[in-house]
């Protein structure tokens, strides 16, 4: 069974590039959100085995909407994405659980990895 993947980021074409990586490797996008609370929302109503999570967006960045997340499911799989220069931020979030980070741009064999080290 392939994983079901939610994807959070402001940029549609963020978006749209990590959606084609996903249909490449067999992976299923059941839904996108362009910003942390909708995200939120999003993670509850279709319940995803990985959410990948941009850090900078409007309305609850990424480590809030992380943070909303795993407050609601503790188990869920959440896999940051950061720009490069981002180390610090991209620290805090794996202190609030997040399993992995992606640096943009992307590298889809990256991608792969941090979704196969997120969902065991």
């Amino acid at each position: 069974m392939s994983k079901r993947i939610l994807i959070v980021d402001d940029t549609a074409f963020v978006r749209m590039m990590l959606r084609d990586i996903f249909a490449k490797n067999g992976y299923e996008v059941i839904g996108e959100a362009e910003n942390g609370l909708d995200g939120v929302e999003k993670y509850k109503e279709l319940k995803p085995d990985l959410v990948t999570m941009d850090i900078m967006m409007p309305e609850m960045d990424g480590i809030e909407a992380l943070k909303s997340i795993k407050a609601f499911d503790a188990n869920a799989s959440v896999v940051m994405c950061s720009e490069v220069g981002q180390q610090a931020i991209v620290i805090q979030a794996i202190q609030n659980g997040a399993k992995d980070f992606i640096v943009k741009p992307f590298q889809p064999e990256r991608v792969v990895q941090a979704v196969e080290k997120a969902t065991g």
